[in-house]
């Protein structure tokens, strides 16, 4: 039987004005970015803590913590990259990723298909190994009333041959 093992991520940013909105390594043009140490790109943070927690492996806040200056504004498809080749210096591999932002703006569903292919690129999966999905909070909570944005991954590694 060929290994494999499911991980979940969650990451959640509030919303901050004078930031640029990247998301799934995607910028976009809004006028709020998302508060955090790095670029605050919750996706892409979602589906490294899922990578991570699949490989059995701490968390993206324990890899690259905001008290370390190098990870300050730092893009997090290069996190993303980095967290890839901890998954294989170990044996494994990403398989698949699925995953679901929430957020009330901007819309996302233009932009879901490069999205999908920045996140292919920084996995080195084919982007239909790469589910991304778009939904609101129907005006709940601070993610309804526009003050956060967050997203949920799940992702499955593989074994690598030894």
């Amino acid at each position: 039987m060929t290994a494999l093992r499911i991980g979940h991520g969650y990451d959640i940013h509030r919303t901050a004005a004078g930031r640029p909105l990247v998301l799934g390594g995607v910028k976009f043009d809004a006028p709020f970015g998302l508060d955090g140490h790095s670029d605050a790109d919750a996706l892409t943070h979602a589906i490294c803590d899922a990578l991570l927690g699949a490989a059995g492996l701490p968390d993206i806040g324990h890899q690259f913590p905001n008290t370390d200056p190098r990870w300050k504004n730092a893009d997090s498809q290069i996190l993303l990259q980095r967290v890839v080749a901890a998954l294989r210096e170990r044996g494994w591999a990403p398989v698949n990723v699925d995953a679901t932002l929430i957020a009330e703006q901007p819309k996302l569903a233009p932009r879901l298909a490069e999205m999908k292919a920045v996140l292919a690129r920084s996995t080195g999966l084919p982007v239909d190994a790469i589910g991304l999905k778009a939904t609101t909070n129907e005006g709940a909570d601070d993610i309804g009333r526009g003050l956060a944005i967050a997203a949920h991954a799940v992702a499955l590694i593989g074994k690598l041959p030894a």
